[in-house]
Formats: C-alpha cells, sequence, structure tokens
C-alpha cells in the first residue's frame, strides 16, 4: 500500500480533476504490475495496472489507494475491470467520498465475491485526495493559506519593497503546495509590490497549468504585469472585480489573455464565497491563498481557511511599520478569535513549518471532526 501510495502521489500533478490514485498488483509476494492515474491518459490507476501486467493476474490481490469506481465517466468502472480481470482480493486504502461512488464500489467487488479490505494507511491516502474530497463533498475547493514570516509574524519589514523572509527550502516546500493545487490566489497589493510570476516551478510534471487567481475590486492589476508572460493565453489569469470595475481597464486586460469576472462587493470587499463558487464550477479543486496581508484576514475572518501553514523564519523584524502575517481590523478578543490545532510541524532548512487546521474546515482531515 506504501508503493500505491508512492505512485499516487506522483500522480498528484497530473490527476485533476480526477483525484490522484496508485495501484499495485501483487501475487504470492510479488509485484506483478503497477499503475497511477494521469487526467489526459484517460485509464484509472487500476486499469492501467492490468494494463501493464505481463502475466494472467487472476487470483491477485489489488493493493489501491480510493475506493474502484463503479460508474461510467470518461472511462469504464474500475470495479468491474478487476472482477473481469480475476482479482481476488482488493485492499483499499479510503472510501471514495465522490457521492456517486462512496461504498458502491466496495459493495460491486463483494457481490462478485471478491474479498475486500477497507482502511489501511486510510490517513495517509486521505491527504492524497484532500483537495479532491473538499471540491466533491462542499462543491467548493479547498482553501490552503500560506505565510513566510518572521518570528515575531511579519511578512515584511515595512516600506515599498517586499524581500523573501524564508528559505530555500521554504521556497520548494511552496512548490509543492503548487503542484497539488490547481490555483494560487493573492490581493492586487501583492501585485502591485511584489509583481510576482504566480507560477508553479518545481520539478515534478504538473498537467494542468496553474491558475493566477487575483483579487483586484478596481481592475488596478498592470498590463505589464509578470502574471502574463510565459502563460497560455486562455484562461489562466482569472481577475475578481467589482461589477462597476473601470471599463477603461477592462479591455487592456482582457488583450493581455486576462478572464475578468464580476462578483458581488460589500463593504467587506470582494464576495469569497462567490469567488470560490466560480472556481469551483471551473474545477479547480484547491486554490492557495499567498496573501497579502490584508487576504488572508479575508479568508481568516469570514472562516473560509481550510488549511493554513505558518512558515516561520529565524528572525525577528520588529517596528511599527513591518507588515503583520494576518492583518486587517483584526478580532475584538481571544474568545472571538477561531481556534487552530496543530497537526504537524517539521522543518524546511532553518526555518519551522506549522501545518494547523482551523475549527471552521471543511478538509476530509481536519482534526475538528
Amino acid at each position: 500500500m506504501r508503493k500505491a501510495l508512492a505512485l499516487a502521489e506522483m500522480s498528484a500533478g497530473v490527476a485533476s480533476p480526477n483525484p490522484p490514485v496508485g495501484c499495485v498488483v501483487v501475487r504470492d509476494g510479488r509485484i506483478l504490475s503497477k499503475g497511477w492515474h494521469e487526467y489526459r491518459s484517460r485509464l484509472h490507476a487500476e486499469a492501467n495496472a492490468l494494463a501493464a501486467a505481463r502475466t494472467d493476474v487472476r487470483g491477485a490481490t489489488a493493493y489501491v489507494t480510493l475506493e474502484p469506481c463503479v460508474h461510467y465517466g470518461r472511462t469504464p468502472p474500475c470495479a468491474a475491470a478487476l472482477i473481469a480481470a480475476g482479482i481476488r482480493r482488493v485492499v483499499v486504502a479510503r472510501e471514495d467520498p465522490n457521492p456517486q461512488v462512496k461504498g458502491k464500489g466496495i459493495s460491486a467487488l463483494r457481490s462478485a465475491g471478491v474479498e475486500v479490505e477497507v482502511g489501511l494507511l486510510q490517513l495517509e491516502a486521505g491527504r492524497v485526495i484532500e483537495p479532491f474530497a473538499c471540491h466533491v463533498i462542499t462543491g467548493v475547493p479547498l482553501v490552503v493559506s500560506k505565510v513566510g514570516m518572521s518570528l515575531d509574524g511579519r511578512i515584511a519589514a515595512g516600506g515599498d519593497r517586499s524581500d523573501r523572509i524564508t528559505s530555500e527550502a521554504s521556497h520548494e516546500f511552496s512548490q509543492r503546495l503548487r503542484l497539488q493545487l490547481d490555483a494560487l490566489l493573492v490581493g492586487i497589493g501583492t501585485i502591485l509590490v511584489d509583481d510576482p510570476r504566480l507560477s508553479y516551478r518545481g520539478k515534478l510534471p504538473k498537467a494542468r497549468p496553474l491558475i493566477a487567481v487575483v483579487l483586484d475590486s478596481d481592475l488596478r492589476t498592470p498590463p505589464a504585469a509578470r502574471i502574463f508572460q510565459e502563460r497560455p493565453p486562455e484562461g489562466s489569469v482569472l481577475i475578481y472585480c467589482r461589477p462597476d470595475a473601470p471599463a477603461a481597464r477592462r479591455g487592456e486586460l482582457q488583450g493581455k489573455g486576462a478572464c475578468l469576472i464580476p462578483v458581488d462587493h460589500g463593504s467587506k470587499g470582494l464576495d469569497l464565497r462567490q469567488v470560490l463558487r466560480d472556481l469551483a464550477a471551473r474545477d479547480i479543486l484547491g486554490v492557495l491563498v499567498e496573501g497579502g496581508s490584508r487576504i488572508h484576514w479575508s479568508f481568516v475572518s469570514a472562516d473560509l481557511v481550510d488549511k493554513f501553514y505558518f512558515i516561520m523564519a529565524p528572525v525577528v523584524l520588529g517596528g511599527d511599520r513591518a507588515v503583520h502575517a494576518v492583518g486587517g481590523e483584526g478580532f475584538a478578543s481571544v474568545e472571538a478569535a477561531p481556534p487552530y490545532r496543530i497537526t504537524g510541524e517539521f522543518r524546511a532548512g532553518n526555518d519551522l513549518i506549522l501545518e494547523t487546521y482551523p475549527k471552521a474546515s471543511r478538509s476530509i482531515l481536519s482534526p475538528w471532526l
């Protein structure tokens, strides 16, 4: 199963909008074949593993990280394929959260006389499909926030420039998040101050272009911004604005390939729930929120964050002008602030990374569930 999970992790950047899945077929202690899912190739992990076998697999055991599907989509159901191949036993790490499948694949296998075991390395399998599960259960993407900051919770020293605080190892960790998720979201402040590319620059393959999402009420994004460089032109830059945003800027930005999406605007800014629903309709399974300070506050205060990574560099900035990791008006008291639970802590170079879940998290891995 650990080998199957490693295959599923290889699938993380190439499976979306389907879930990443791995499968290993074994008989008499020997691996006969293995497979993982790539969206472009259509075949699911089980079908790929069966196709890769160079011998008869009858009587073998299939280790699968996610319950085999039982419905017809772009491909025939995998449960039926395993039954037809004569697989005797199937070990499933996790039940599929998709209502079209949930338990039905397991039932179909058992009805055909196949021995099925469920739950081996269930937590690890859940981590691989976390964005897919959130999307298919709630109808909106998994929202993962990430902030690189000093020990005293600052993301910049103030002034007109923003230097990177965290290490190169933390930068590589950020690229892994960009590999696993479909979109990267920032506010217009980040665009104007940092002029980021908002692209994926990791070493592993990513099939879908990372979608750049900018919250820009008044369409202040410069047409010369780096987010428009080296990108497929169609739909890879989404700018959410107020319905009455200046018409004079629309043509310039659309000419650069930006897709402008008007959403409701109130006293607290753009309607973030409307933004998330629109992203979900575009098959965005997970979105990485990288700031800045006010954007983090907007998501935190609206209880829209599912997971938050705090990357702390061993430096203290201090000063009244330094920019807080989470800005905005803040909560009136400790009691009013949403509680978080730390589920992991690890090093990246000299930095410390905390993996946390707020109480309002909708993730299948939330420790609050």
